[in-house]
């Protein structure tokens, strides 16, 4: 049975010296607002496999009271990893974008890729992760902050 699940997250700048996307570590002026580490792209690749095994979503899946403050959300991928292998789910692909003004993120992409591909244990040619920007337009293109889309491929028989 093949499945298709998309998620989102956004976050809003705040104080702090850069940001964590993929896993990785990005240095900017500023910092996002979360309890998390904040890293909307990990948090729309979790929502988008949480649909995708019509298993619900980050926030009732890992509600914030469980989540220590800071968290590394690659700590929540790879449970939520290892709990949809154990359900019968393998992961075929994942297509994302991230949408910021700021910082530039293309030099970062493929060290995302990496992180991405060893938390679902597959290859990193399955792991699609672009950048853009909205050219001023809405909140991010104001700089207030960014956003993350996801959409992932499973198969399984659950």
């Amino acid at each position: 049975m093949i499945r298709i699940g998309q998620g989102f997250d956004a976050h809003a700048w705040g104080a702090g010296h850069g940001v964590t996307l993929g896993g990785v570590h990005i240095p900017y002026k500023h910092s996002l607002v979360a309890h998390s580490d904040g890293d909307v792209l990990v948090h729309a690749l979790c929502d988008a496999l949480l649909g995708a095994s019509s298993m619900g979503d980050l926030g009732s899946y890992f509600p914030p009271d469980t989540v220590a403050a800071g968290c590394d959300s690659r700590i929540l991928l790879r449970r939520l990893a290892q709990q949809l292998q154990q359900k019968g789910w393998r992961f075929i692909h994942l297509d994302s974008t991230i949408v910021a003004q700021q910082p530039m993120l293309r030099p970062f992409i493929p060290k995302m890729q990496q992180h991405i591909a060893a938390d679902l244990q597959c290859a990193t040619s399955c792991v699609s992760i672009k950048a853009t920007t909205t050219d001023g337009l809405g909140f991010t293109g104001r700089a207030e902050g960014i956003m993350a889309m996801a959409m992932v491929t499973l198969d399984g028989d659950a």
